[in-house]
Parts: C-alpha cells; structure tokens; sequence
C-alpha cells in the first residue's frame, strides 16, 4: 500500500493508461512571449491570454495532439509550467489525494504521487469533488491544496513531497473548492467554513503560517450561510496590491503581503463559487446562491463602502460557479443552466443575452479573440465577443467538463471526466 509521498502511480484509483494520440504533425511551438498558465484562471487569474491563435474546431479525432485517461475524480483545472501539466486528483471516497503530472508535448504521466490519505472524510455535494482546488506551479515547486485535508509543495521535476501543512481544518460542508494564490514567497489560502472563516498566508518553504486573518463580516445565525468556495484576485491599484476575495455576505479586500483588510462591501449571499474580474479600478464580484447578482465595485476605498463605491448591479441571469470574463470593456458570463449575457462594464447594462443550451461549472477562457465556454456535457462553444455576441463553433469530447480550461501557446488543454487533452490546429 502506497504512503503519502510515494512516487508510483496511486492505484488503484489513479492508475492511469496513458494514450498518446500524437498528430503526424508535430506540435505547434509555444510562444515565448505568453505567460505561463500556471494557476487558475491562468496568468493575472481572469481567464485571458495574449495568443493571437487558437483552435476554433475540434472533436475526438480532429486536432487533438494527445489524449490521456486519468483515473480517479477532481475538477481542479489543468496548470502549466516548465514542460509539465499539472492536475489534482482523489479517489471517488476521499480516501487518497494526489497530483498527476504530464508531459506537455507528449501527454505522458511523469509523475503520480499520493499527498493525503485522510482517516475520515466530510461528505460532498454531488456536483464536487474532493479535488477541485486548482494547483499552482512555479519555480520547480507545485503546490497543491485539498481544503480541510490539506496543502502541500512537491519539488516538479521528482515528485518529491517538500511539506505539508493540516492545520488549517474547517467543516466545509460540501467539499473543498477555493484555488490558492500565489504572491511572491506566500502561498494564499481561502478557507470559508460552516465553522470558520479566514484567510492564511502560508511561506511558499516551509509551509508554516505566516498571517492568518479571520473574516470580518456579521454572519446570520445558521452555519449553512457562512460557507463560501470563490478563489480570490490579485490585483495592482496605484502600486498597492490587493487580493479581492468573495466570502459569504461580504466581499473583502486584503493586503496580501500581511493579511490586513483594505475595505469591504456587504450584500446578501453564500456559496460563492465564481471568482471576481476586475479592469480599470473597478472589481466585478457575484455575490453568491439563491439569488445572484453582479456587482461592479469601486477598489480605492477603505474600511466598509458598501454605500459609496458600489457603482451598479445586476439581477437575473447571473452565475452561481462559472466565473464571468472581460473583453473590450464588457463583462461576459453564463448561467449555470447555459444562458450568457454580454453586459456593459461601465453601465451594467446587458446588451445580450445568449442562449448556449447545456449547463455550466467551467469557467469561460479567452484567446485568439474568441470565448471559450466549455460544458458539463463536453460541449465547447466557442463565441466571437462583441455588442451582440454569437457562438462560431461547439465543439464536443467524450465526458463532461467541469475544470476550467488552460492555454498554453496556440493550444488549449482540456480536463473532462475521462481524460486530459491537448487541442490545436496543426499549421496554423
């Protein structure tokens, strides 16, 4: 039986057939000059990339460079650094969590490694898992996070376990679902439970604590509405970084080099699963379940500015786990039961709403100047942006899509159901 730490693949949840469908055409290079899409949502977190081409057509045996069956559940989205693909993944019943690493051109599972084996496990909701925190790599580390169960940094290039921190146990309720943050030598985590709710900065070395902030907001009295799933936002206004993070009732924002709160803004929600966007000095934040709304707020303040920097908000047709997407000043989202709108940033206006059929977890991408909006039933719609915008292309694979997508180049990496995939358009 496997240890935490062991190097072999984690069988037999993860044990993993890998099937290369290598294209006679060799990979298209990756662009030296585009970020690596090293964390969720992608550089800067809000879903967006600098290449100029992407595939717009795909399906099983069209412009799929490589196919790779991963065993085992997790909806944590794919993240890329120096050559390698990086997923977490656990068995269906929580009982092993672990990290699978691919070779990016090839498709090749390079390292499986199990990090956790918790004794006992919370139940979740049937639409998580208990590996769906995104993981972050950079530097030949990748760190990975599983919620109460734990965080840990494994050193990229063997496999090895460097630490790991379980001290941060809250009751989730529901299953794990924020991403960390990386900022400079901290690694950021969002632990909002039925419990308690806080914020950690953990040393990217050594694991160990450096600041850890409780949430200020007055909470309701049942437990339930405290809980809250989003990943939070770095952002630079004016050279000051924040980190924009969504908690339930309250949107807060933090000095991520402390822990210290800026300010924050008081609406009526729980749950939160979509993370902010934010362009030109103002943040635009769904306030969460039962109800949703987006909110377009103002991030020069201090202290509470609920009634003076909310510039607008919008009811009706707004998400409860996809994360919207900005483009040209406009806000783009889709509704979990697969209705998009295209909303003016500046007015909070819709200028149209979008019918995409299916249903939504994954957050949308954008690239080569199209949408990405990728299904639960493996449908990919691929939309051209604009005032009135329209679906160019859908595009299916085996197996539902759940984990946001990654760019890498002029390809885009895909985690469904049953397998990881690299797409793009050979000759491009």
């Amino acid at each position: 039986m496997l240890q935490p730490g062991d190097r072999e693949p984690l069988r037999p949840i993860l044990r993993v057939l890998c099937m290369s469908c290598i294209l006679a055409s060799a990979a298209l290079p990756l662009d030296a000059d585009v970020p690596p899409w090293n964390s969720f949502r992608g550089p800067g977190g809000q879903g967006q990339t600098t290449a100029r081409i992407l595939p717009l057509e795909w399906n099983e045996t069209n412009n799929v460079t490589w196919k790779t069956p991963v065993s085992g559940r997790g909806h944590s989205s794919p993240v890329v650094d120096d050559g390698m693909i990086w997923i977490s993944t656990a068995r269906t019943d929580g009982s092993a969590l672990g990290v699978v690493g691919l070779d990016l051109d090839s498709g090749e599972i390079r390292h499986s490694v199990t990090v956790f084996r918790p004794d006992h496990v919370e139940e979740i909701h049937s639409d998580n898992t208990y590996a769906s925190p995104t993981p972050v790599a950079a530097d030949g580390r990748v760190f990975v996070h599983f919620g109460r169960y734990g965080t840990a940094c494994l050193d990229s290039r063997t496999g090895e376990v460097l630490w790991r921190n379980d001290e941060l146990v809250i009751e989730h309720q529901g299953g794990p679902g924020s991403s960390p943050v990386l900022f400079e030598d901290l690694l950021i985590v969002t632990c909002d439970g039925a419990d308690r709710q806080f914020l950690a900065g953990l040393d990217t070395a050594t694991g160990e604590i450096r600041w850890k902030t409780d949430r200020s907001a007055p909470f309701r009295p049942n437990p339930i509405t405290h809980r809250a799933f989003a990943t939070p936002l770095l952002i630079e206004f004016e050279g000051t970084p924040q980190l924009i993070s969504p908690g339930a009732d309250q949107v807060h924002a933090y000095d991520p080099r402390t822990g210290s709160e800026i300010w924050h803004v008081r609406y009526t929600g729980f749950s939160n699963v979509p993370a902010p966007v934010y362009a030109d000095g103002v943040v635009y934040v769904c306030t969460g379940f039962f109800g949703p709304e987006l909110w377009a707020i103002r991030v020069d303040g201090s202290g509470n500015v609920t009634d003076t920097h909310v510039l607008w908000k919008l009811k009706g047709r707004v998400p409860e786990t996809p994360s919207p997407i900005l483009h040209d000043g406009f806000v783009y989202m889709v509704a979990n039961m697969g209705v998009a709108a295209c909303v003016d940033g500046t007015t909070g206006k819709r200028t149209a709403v979008l019918r995409l059929g299916g249903n939504y977890s994954a957050s949308p991408v954008s690239g080569g100047g199209h949408l990405y909006f990728c299904g639960e039933d493996g449908m990919t719609r691929v939309v051209r942006p604009g005032p009135k915008p329209r679906v160019v292309a859908s595009n299916r694979l085996a197996g539902g899509i759940f984990a946001s997508p990654a760019i890498v180049g002029n390809a885009i990496i895909i985690r469904t159901e049953e397998a990881v995939y690299r797409i793009e358009s050979p000759g491009e």
